[in-house]
């Protein structure tokens, strides 16, 4: 079931986010070895469910490093246009 329209934020004119962020601070190894696999698949199904924000710091590891292979994919099967439907 997708958000509803109030779970998102015009936080500027050219910038819509999400008021509920995906923390990237699993991945950051404290938690176990990452599937990367799995962890990307789980990034799409987390999109497609509305979740479109990403909340990155340096110290969570290859969070960026993930984002970035996300970023990649992302542009890759839907087109660089759906990149602005998410944030990072």
């Amino acid at each position: 079931m997708p958000l509803p329209p109030a779970s998102q934020f015009q936080f500027t004119p050219d910038m819509r986010i999400c008021r509920l962020l995906n923390g990237m601070w699993q991945v950051s190894g404290a938690h176990g070895r990452i599937d990367p696999r799995a962890a990307l698949q789980s990034m799409f199904t987390t999109l497609d469910a509305g979740y479109t924000t990403w909340d990155l710091a340096d110290h969570y590891g290859p969070a960026e490093d993930f984002i970035g292979e996300f970023r990649r994919q992302l542009a890759a099967t839907r087109g660089t246009e759906s990149l602005s439907t998410m944030q990072a």
